[in-house]
């Protein structure tokens, strides 16, 4: 049921509970089980275009974290037996491990097309036929917005760790290319770090130490990195006031690489605003020019918010634009070592046009390294 009356139909597999989010839907034909382990959905349902879903099953190679954040999964039909020699689970199965509801059987292109042309909604999830509508459609009214919550502090690492692990074996992309002589070392700041940024940042050759969210610029210079990575996480930036005060600070001492949520507070952090989008982007297939180059990349992508270019100051770069809708997707300063991207150049299973951008970053260490 959404927020606005909507009742459909279905049939419910996963998790016998119920579940409200808001209703986002993401376009990839693939990789619906890094979807389901992205931090970045936490709050979220998610509605995937790609009718049939299941059928390849779940491994734990493929997690991006140690569990699944969404609200619940809408699909057109959901296959009841995988066939692949690298499943370990049916996702049926998988869904009511880790306590969430999904449900097929539902009219998933007209859902699209109405989250499409009236923005995002809250959406609930339920098995109870017997409450009258006008109860439902309160229960998901009271409901809280992603806005309303700081996802961020509820998705991060608890403590510092070292992150140490490349690419798994079945993983294997063009290389980003290693770091020359002695390995880089960075604090990447967990908002809700997907495992593959962190592997990517390894298979360049980095020294990776993982912190939590709220982690002072003070502990984090303590430990005399090169630079700093800033992940992706779940929410609205504009909450997340101890990170935008930490990368304030680092700014000016680092260099620092951000990418999606990480994107949206280097806006902040850099002058600009960011704005709840009507739908986002979530999907694997979406066009992204290089401004510089005039080089069209096929991008991954998973956000509800954007930075506003009419924000930035004239110290503040747009290097890269989603050619969809022309909206933000890189930045960069123009004196300080300091850029980011919108999208997701470490996706997994793919595309992989924006690799590069790790190997840049390593570049940009490597160049005010003392």
């Amino acid at each position: 049921m959404l927020e606005d009356g909507t009742v459909l139909v279905g049939r419910g597999f996963g998790a016998d509970v119920e579940t409200t989010g808001e209703l986002v839907f993401n376009t990839s034909m693939s990789g619906y089980q890094e979807i389901l382990t992205d931090p970045s959905y936490r709050g979220q349902t998610v509605l995937l275009t790609q009718p049939h879903i299941g059928n390849y099953g779940v491994n734990s190679e493929d997690e991006e974290s140690a569990r699944l954040w969404l609200s619940g999964l809408v699909v057109r039909e959901a296959c009841q037996r995988a066939s692949n020699a690298r499943s370990g689970a049916e996702l049926s199965d998988y869904l009511a491990q880790h306590g969430v509801p999904g449900i097929d059987g539902i009219d998933t292109r007209m859902l699209t097309r109405r989250v499409r042309d009236h923005g995002e909604q809250r959406v609930l999830i339920t098995r109870d036929v017997t409450t009258p509508a006008a109860q439902l459609v309160e229960r998901v009214q009271q409901a809280p917005k992603v806005a309303d919550v700081d996802h961020v502090l509820a998705v991060s690492t608890d403590k510092a760790m070292r992150w140490d692990k490349g690419y798994e074996s079945s993983f294997s992309p063009p290389a980003p290319g290693a770091a020359k002589g002695k390995r880089p070392h960075i604090v990447a700041y967990d908002f809700g770090a997907k495992r593959n940024i962190l592997r990517s940042l390894v298979a360049c050759g980095l020294d990776v130490t993982v912190v939590p969210a709220a982690t002072p610029a003070a502990a984090v210079l303590e430990q005399r990195p090169d630079g700093v990575f800033l992940s992706n996480g779940p929410g609205d930036p504009a909450i997340c006031r101890y990170a935008i005060e930490s990368a304030t600070a680092l700014v000016r001492k680092l260099p620092v690489f951000g990418i999606c949520l990480g994107h949206q507070i280097l806006g902040h952090v850099l002058g600009g605003k960011t704005y709840k989008m009507k739908f986002g982007h979530h999907g694997g297939n979406q066009p992204v020019i290089d401004l510089s180059t005039g080089k069209v990349e096929i991008t991954s992508q998973n956000h509800s918010y954007a930075v506003d270019p009419s924000s930035l100051p004239d110290s503040v770069e747009v290097t890269h634009a989603n050619l969809n809708d022309g909206t933000v997707e890189g930045l960069r300063h123009r004196e300080l070592p300091v850029f980011s991207v919108q999208y997701h150049p470490e996706a997994a299973p793919g595309p992989h046009d924006a690799l590069y951008l790790f190997r840049r970053f390593v570049e940009l260490l490597e160049a005010t390294r003392c």
